[in-house]
């Protein structure tokens, strides 16, 4: 009888290892899988919440069935091809069925408070309506084989939604959704099209599509992070779409052709000045400024550029004593300049302190390379020259100072100032405010 006894159990733990090679699951390794004790979803009775079983080569799930009060199940790096045993998982909550060989879809019947399903790395190959799943907060379908996005128009608790690795086209299907992360990399998407709606999204993932025009992604407000690394953005000026968005912080545009304009990086963060990160690198402070000061300087920032250009062009000149300093250095050289902006009469107040005070000011013209307006004469009102003209003297170091004005330059000569300073006045100027 023992030898029959121990025969039998022999013949039994065959059984068992057999099963297991063929990928059936059975209830000693089902065991193994579970824990977290605790009281179940009615309150019962004291049960095993959560199932992990992942990596074990199992096809055949369906003993499953029998475990009613699971509410955490994590089956990922198997053989599955068949999860009709959740329909007798009413509490289930979570579900991890990545890496196996799913080729339905949701092929059961919908556990009322299910929220996580992540199918990733399976052989999905379109969407079904999931209309009966209002619960469902987190959905991954990366990595399988869908052409299109179906059947979410009544999952309105849905905020984190995985479709990378797949065979999209276009976006479609997501309007209305309170969807907060978005992953769409890696598809044949050209157009960034369909998330208007998407009113809560924050984190965006494009990245490796064909998309070359930013159009669809202004007016989101709570955007933070956007990818679109390998794509096809050409143009700096798509930018515009997105510069108005409060919350973005980090975007990604590596290996897209505008990366190759002159001047990318500094344009890139003036467009983008509230982002802290642009193509996987941090944006300093330092860089802010640089790109304000190159795109859109500040008055002192100019004054003081155009200061150091004159003074360098006018050091690299053979040197000679100035007129101007006058006998005693200690004394600075008088000037009177007039600023305000164009047509207040300045030019005229000008020329009247020149006539009324002709034995101590002289009036200086300045250069400037527009036209003669009616009535003005040249080196009496300014010096109108040519623009190649103003630039030989800027570089010559002629100027003491120079601004921009509707589109002209404008220009005070030191030997304007010289030839007044040598004959013992003042020189007497008018400049526009720039």
């Amino acid at each position: 009888e023992d030898e029959q006894e121990e025969g039998g159990e022999e013949e039994e733990e065959s059984e068992r290892s057999e099963g297991r090679l063929e990928g059936v699951l059975d209830e000693d390794t089902a065991a193994e899988g579970l824990h977290t004790l605790g009281y179940s979803a009615p309150g019962t009775e004291y049960v095993y919440l959560h199932l992990t079983l992942p990596g074990r080569e199992l096809s055949d799930v369906n003993i499953l069935s029998g475990y009613v009060h699971l509410q955490k199940m994590e089956l990922s790096s198997n053989k599955i091809n068949d999860l009709s045993c959740v329909s007798h998982m009413p509490y289930l909550i979570e579900l991890n069925a990545s890496k196996n060989e799913l080729t339905t879809y949701f092929n059961f019947k919908p556990p009322k408070n299910l929220r996580e399903v992540d199918f990733s790395h399976n052989q999905i190959p379109k969407m079904q309506d999931l209309s009966a799943y209002h619960s469902l907060t987190k959905l991954l379908l990366d990595f399988n084989e869908i052409e299109e996005i179906r059947g979410l128009e009544e999952c309105h608790s849905l905020t984190q939604l995985g479709l990378s690795h797949n065979r999209l086209t276009a976006i479609r299907g997501l309007q209305d959704l309170p969807i907060r992360i978005l992953n769409l990399s890696f598809n044949q998407i050209e157009k960034v099209t369909g998330l208007k709606s998407l009113k809560a999204l924050q984190k965006v993932d494009l990245s490796c599509n064909k998309i070359n025009s930013l159009q669809g992604l202004e007016g989101h407000e709570l955007l933070e992070v956007i990818n679109l690394e390998d794509n096809q953005v050409a143009e700096l000026s798509e930018l515009k779409w997105i510069e108005d968005l409060p919350l973005l912080r980090v975007l990604n545009l590596l290996k897209n052709p505008l990366q190759e304009q002159g001047g990318y990086w500094l344009s890139a963060i003036f467009t983008l000045l509230q982002i802290t990160e642009l193509d996987l690198k941090k944006v300093s402070v330092e860089e802010k400024v640089a790109a304000v000061n190159r795109q859109d300087p500040p008055p002192e920032v100019v004054a003081a550029e155009d200061h150091r250009l004159h003074v360098l062009s006018n050091i690299l000149q053979p040197q000679r004593v100035l007129d101007s300093t006058l006998p005693d250095a200690d004394n600075p050289y008088p000037m009177l300049v007039l600023l305000g902006p164009l047509a207040c009469g300045k030019r005229q107040l000008s020329v009247k302190i020149c006539r009324q005070f002709k034995n101590f000011f002289r009036f200086g013209p300045c250069h400037t390379t527009r036209t003669a307006y009616f009535g003005e004469e040249n080196r009496l009102d300014y010096y109108f020259i040519s623009q190649e003209e103003f630039d030989k003297m800027v570089k010559a170091g002629k100027f003491l100072a120079t601004y921009k004005y509707s589109g002209h330059c404008y220009g005070l000569g030191r030997d304007t100032v010289e030839s007044i300073a040598r004959e013992g006045l003042a020189t007497c100027v008018h400049l526009e405010i720039e």
